[in-house]
């Protein structure tokens, strides 16, 4: 099993803390004994690759109508120089609703080079990535200057698109939820999920990206933290161009938030319907094997109980042992850690794509 576990024991609660959820505890009975479905489990890597298409059927089914995808008539707005690379700005339609910017940064170094799609989280845009607006989701000179292409672009109900959703300039005057559940709203009544567009939307994004002249499109990987962490793994289980995944935060497995009674630890953006009737996220991470998997996660992160977060473990590393690719699978839990973004994970999620693209 690759998974490096640093989780500590708890530590009993200081004085004044709510004592830790233990599963189930407070959760009403009739809300015990769901019905949700259980993952088969391959035994041997014949028995996956036979089980992988109807599995993603699943998953893709859950996302809704998806409209077909225009290719990208994309414009670039502007350039700006940086020591070693340039970052383009970039806008195209996404043929539904939206005029998407986005940024992509190229290193000087001439030839084709690998790339990453990097996902910013809830609350977060493009700017915190590229260093426009730095938090600790910026990470694109970090990997610019070790020679990838690196491109991004806001979400939904993020960045440049606020104010942009079915109330128009009435959503730059609330919170960014305002926009988030008026669109899933309007999704659902025209048989979509607001989940399944945004995931849309970072595909053409990677139509985009494999025109470029400078990448190589057969080392692409895709990387973020919190919402963009699980944009990540969703996107590689539906599309095979991603090659390897880094995810921060948001290890979650969906049974443990229930019982944990932590669905409101999470935004509504990516709930779909009838996915637990089949199985839980291990049917989604699954698809990813045996593409390189790297996931780093805090123990006290209430969007990923670590009861979920090892019986992850367990399931996904007998997926890529089966697989023939035990080492392609790696969880690291942090002890004492909450919904961050580290120096620390940055270089392994550096070093992660540096060893696998």
């Amino acid at each position: 099993m690759r998974c490096f576990f640093l989780l500590l024991p708890l530590l009993a609660p200081a004085q004044s803390v709510t004592p830790v959820q233990q599963p189930w505890q407070g959760v009403p009975e009739r809300y015990r004994n769901l019905p949700i479905g259980k993952l088969k489990l391959p035994e041997t890597a014949a028995e996956w690759k036979k089980a992988r298409p109807a599995i993603k059927k699943i998953v893709v089914e859950s996302l809704g109508e998806m409209p077909a995808r225009p290719k990208p008539a994309v414009k670039i707005v502007k350039t700006d120089r940086h020591d070693g690379y340039r970052i383009e700005k970039f806008t195209f339609d996404n043929g539904v609703d939206f005029e998407v910017p986005g940024y992509i940064a190229l290193p000087d170094k001439p030839g084709k080079h690998p790339a990453i799609l990097t996902m910013h989280g809830h609350g977060s845009s493009k700017e915190n990535m590229f260093g426009y607006e730095p938090t600790s989701q910026n990470v694109a000179e970090l990997l610019a200057k070790r020679g990838y292409v690196v491109i991004g672009i806001d979400n939904y109900f993020n960045g440049e698109r606020r104010g942009k959703g079915p109330a128009g300039d009435l959503e730059m005057q609330a919170r960014n939820a305002d926009q988030e559940t008026s669109l899933f709203k309007l999704n659902l009544w025209l048989g979509r999920t607001l989940w399944g567009m945004m995931l849309r939307d970072e595909q053409m994004a990677l139509d985009y990206l494999v025109t470029r002249p400078e990448v190589d499109a057969n080392r692409i990987g895709a990387q973020g933290m919190s919402m963009g962490s699980t944009r990540a793994w969703w996107l590689a289980a539906i599309d095979d161009r991603v090659k390897a995944v880094v995810g921060v935060a948001c290890f979650t497995r969906y049974e443990d938030i229930i019982a944990t009674r932590n669905l409101r630890a999470h935004g509504i953006y990516y709930f779909v319907p009838g996915i637990l009737k089949h199985f839980d996220s291990e049917g989604v991470m699954g698809l990813l094997a045996p593409r390189p998997f790297l996931v780093l996660t805090g123990d006290s992160d209430a969007g990923s109980p670590p009861s979920g977060m090892k019986t992850l473990e367990t399931i996904l590393s007998k997926i890529y042992r089966v697989n023939g690719k035990p080492d392609a699978f790696h969880s690291i839990v942090y002890p004492n850690t909450g919904h961050v973004y580290t120096d620390d994970m940055k270089a392994r999620m550096a070093a992660w794509f540096d060893k696998y693209l």
